[in-house]
């Protein structure tokens, strides 16, 4: 493989992946509302030559190309989260404006640039006859904004492709990542006993039941398990609430949502049990709350909302090829580090122990925020990268 040419021919294509962001970037998709942005994709899969392109169950969008007996599968999550105010944005959030070679709109860093890099690699792959022992799989995944992991799990578990490789093309500002925190998601609800707000003594105050939880709870983040690679476990209260006959009445219910994020040796059952063992939890219950949103193809997979931590050995040889790749893309060794925010590896290789690692364009500060924007030249190395790697995981 002559690296000057996988190079060359990335650079060649800079105008045609530009345009296919902008376009995609220009298609609103929540989560459960991708229908029109995965037909978009799809057609650009079929029009650059992917050998086969199919929607799923789900209706996450998969290309292939090849049929070798590796299999490594390109995720990248093609759902946004919202805009929020619109006059925060200082440019049209749907446009993809280009700027001082950096594009510019929703879904820009998090994560549509990821999978216009991934179908303009396999174009690669093909032009240059760079096809090996290995399949090539590039998937616009849906939902992952609103539960990660989920519909690359549909894709595994009910589609039933099979894969020996993820490669995530959530942000890393092109390092290589290789695996991020946990993340449990807690309601919990303490009673009451609802009575007229004039005479409060006759009743019990949910919400004075709770107030001590919630300051126990927060003295509890600084006792919570450390690692030295992926960090310090937090937890935070998130939202608070209650239900009241009236704005007279006291309430005879408060639930509060905590967000756990989980480092090495935390899991669901010592994160359930640190709450209940707080002396000011009482009576309270915990509930692990369920995702079961339908997707826009009208399919559901109901799952708790529990990621559980990962992270892939230094040493493993994914890593090392995806080190390698990067070093010849780039110029230079990447950085080896981990996402601050969770991916779909928390399903790959935290619950299916698929070898997974990341690498994509953009910076992980610019998810989700007004500033949310890609560098071309991101585009022009993350598509030179995801068409060299497999060839070097064949040697």
């Amino acid at each position: 493989m002559d690296i000057e040419n996988v190079k060359a021919g990335a650079q060649s294509h800079e105008e045609k992946i530009v345009k296919f962001l902008r376009d995609i970037i220009a298609i609103p998709s929540l989560s459960t509302e991708e229908g029109m942005v995965i037909e978009r994709i799809r057609q650009e899969m079929q029009a650059v030559g992917f050998d086969d392109v199919f929607i799923d169950h789900m209706g996450s969008v998969v290309g292939r190309i090849g049929n070798g007996k590796t299999k490594i599968l390109f995720d990248s999550h093609i759902d946004t989260v919202g805009i929020g105010d619109p006059n925060a944005w200082k440019f049209d959030p749907f446009k993809g404006k280009i700027e001082n070679g950096i594009v510019y709109g929703r879904g820009a860093s998090d994560n549509k640039a990821a999978i216009a890099c991934m179908v303009y690699a396999g174009k690669l792959i093909k032009e240059l006859g760079l096809e090996s022992d290995f399949t090539y799989y590039a998937a616009g995944i849906v939902q992952e904004e609103d539960c990660d992991g989920l519909a690359v799990r549909s894709l595994i578990e009910d589609y039933g492709l099979k894969v020996d490789y993820v490669v995530l093309g959530e942000c890393t500002n092109l390092d290589i990542y290789r695996g991020h925190r946990g993340r449990l998601e807690m309601k919990v609800i303490m009673k009451g006993k609802s009575c007229h707000a004039s005479a409060p003594e006759r009743g019990i105050n949910a919400v004075y039941k709770m107030a001590p939880l919630v300051r126990d709870i927060e003295k509890l983040n600084s006792k919570l398990k450390k690692d030295r690679f992926l960090g310090k476990g937090s937890i935070a209260v998130t939202q608070i609430a209650c239900k009241t006959p009236s704005l007279n009445a006291v309430p005879d219910e408060c639930s509060i949502y905590l967000d756990r994020r989980l480092t090495f040796g935390e899991d669901k059952e010592l994160a359930v049990s640190q709450i209940r063992n707080l002396k000011s939890f009482g009576d309270a219950r915990i509930e692990i709350p369920i995702y079961e949103r339908p997707s826009y193809r009208n399919y559901k997979k109901v799952v708790e909302k529990y990621f559980p931590a990962w992270a892939l050995d230094e040493k493993h040889e994914l890593v090392q090829k995806g080190v390698d790749a990067a070093k010849l893309v780039l110029g230079k060794d990447p950085a080896i580090s981990k996402w601050v925010f969770g991916t779909d590896g928390c399903y790959t290789m935290g619950i299916a122990h698929i070898p997974t690692i990341g690498f994509g364009p953009g910076r992980e500060e610019h998810s989700h925020s007004v500033e949310d924007q890609v560098p071309v030249e991101h585009l022009v190395k993350s598509t030179a990268f995801y068409a060299t790697l497999p060839a070097l995981l064949m040697r």
